[in-house]
């Protein structure tokens, strides 16, 4: 567990570092941008822009967390940390989840406290921001640990972004579903929201269990 915490946190770091990549701060930058232009796009209807909210939200949730992704596995991929980590006696699936767990943290939770701020660029009333706000804190885990498959065949297939996002885009549709579904529940229904939301919830739980084997499958393959 010592081993984990400490990986956790040096990923934690090396996010958080603009140096190197910046993968919490590009997320972040990235769903501002994509909030603020989409009100340029849809005009000034503001009952449209409202309606349009929940999704504008988690479209561009999606699409940054599938930007950062790329540097799960890569940077240590590039400077030999990887192969340590296969070899080391901690099993590779609980250091694939720690790695997703503190991506999440460092890319993922920092879109959820930018919601409610983002929400009133969408018209979006207090209810409505909080209950997209709830709806990405229990799908975004999903979108990382399901990313996670994809990075590890990427790293190891050496293709790169576009073959990430061939394989990560088609496991995040459900998600991407679910979470809308119970956002639009929750503000105007008729579908109660806690059925959406209960799937979002179990999504996230079967790619936590699935995600770090998977990965881990892949990268023993992919460095043998």
């Amino acid at each position: 567990m010592t081993a984990l915490a400490a990986l956790i946190r040096r990923d934690i770091r090396i996010a958080l570092r603009v140096g190197v990549g910046g993968g919490a701060l590009i997320g972040v930058l990235f769903f501002l941008a994509v909030t603020v232009l989409m009100p340029f796009a849809v005009g000034p209807d503001l009952a449209l822009l409202s309606r349009l909210g929940p999704a504008i939200l988690w479209l561009g949730a999606l699409l940054a967390s599938l930007l950062t992704l790329d540097r799960l596995f890569m940077a240590d991929h590039d400077d030999g940390s990887l192969d340590l980590l296969v070899m080391s006696r901690t099993p590779l699936e609980l250091a694939c989840a720690a790695k997703a767990l503190a991506h999440w943290l460092a890319a993922g939770l920092p879109l959820i406290v930018a919601t409610p701020a983002l929400g009133l660029l969408l018209n979006l009333d207090g209810s409505a921001t909080l209950a997209v706000a709830l709806t990405l804190l229990a799908g975004t885990p999903a979108l990382t640990f399901t990313g996670m498959i994809g990075a590890a065949l990427a790293v190891t297939l050496h293709r790169g972004g576009l073959l990430l996002a061939v394989l990560v885009l088609p496991l995040s549709i459900p998600v991407l579903i679910f979470g809308v579904a119970a956002s639009q529940a929750a503000i105007s229904g008729p579908v109660p929201f806690g059925t959406p939301f209960s799937i979002l919830c179990a999504l996230s739980l079967v790619s936590f269990v699935i995600g770090p084997f998977a990965a881990a499958a892949s990268l023993r393959h992919g460095l043998d």
